[in-house]
């Protein structure tokens, strides 16, 4: 009975969540022609968390490791992420001094990768802790990045919806392995996140 809540449950989640970034995403697209600098914005941070490997595995592996974890972390880590995410693209978009970007960012793939390989269970705040710090520097990197005519609320709009669809295909694709195949093969998944942040750190050290 408590599966079937469950399941019910993370259905009724995803959904919710898919209606809500199309919602929010149709408006802003069907408007690209106008060229106005509230859609530039949009679509540039819609684009940014997509367009680099590193951003790609760290959101993956945040909704892989929520998938892991169950109950409402399914939703607490994703949503956790996303908020202390924004909270790091202000300090980007206003050029506040934060050490260690982009060796935090490659690190967010090595550590979500070694979460969801270890299978690591924690309590739900610790959880929220790592990934919310993990966020603060992929949220740096997107507002440092935003172009300069871009609108920063409809910019941060952008990759915060981008960023939520990335953790919901996460937690997609661990639930379907779940029902399909076996626990275990998310775990190899979180293999191959490791293996992607590795390839990043040796990109980065070869100047790439």
């Amino acid at each position: 009975m408590l599966d079937k809540l469950s399941n019910n449950f993370t259905r009724r989640f995803l959904l919710s969540i898919g209606t809500f970034l199309l919602a929010v995403s149709i408006p802003a697209i069907a408007q690209a022609h106008v060229g106005a600098g509230e859609t530039v914005g949009f679509l540039h941070g819609l684009q940014h968390p997509i367009g680099g490997l590193d951003h790609i595995l760290a959101m993956l592996a945040v909704g892989l490791w929520a998938a892991q974890l169950g109950g409402h972390a399914v939703w607490a880590v994703p949503l956790a992420f996303v908020s202390v995410m924004a909270l790091g693209g202000v300090l980007g978009i206003t050029a506040v001094p934060v050490p260690f970007v982009e060796q935090g960012i490659i690190a967010s793939d090595l550590i979500l990768g070694g979460l969801v390989l270890l299978a690591t269970r924690l309590p739900l705040a610790a959880s929220i802790g790592i990934v919310g710090l993990l966020a603060i520097f992929h949220g740096y990197a997107h507002g440092a990045e935003m172009p300069k005519e871009a609108s920063a609320l409809e910019y941060a709009a952008g990759f915060m919806v981008a960023t939520t669809a990335l953790h919901v295909s996460g937690v997609a694709i661990a639930m379907l392995i779940k029902k399909l195949f076996k626990d275990q093969l998310v775990r190899i998944a979180g293999g191959g996140i490791i293996i992607g942040g590795i390839y990043v750190l040796i990109q980065s050290l070869n100047g790439a």
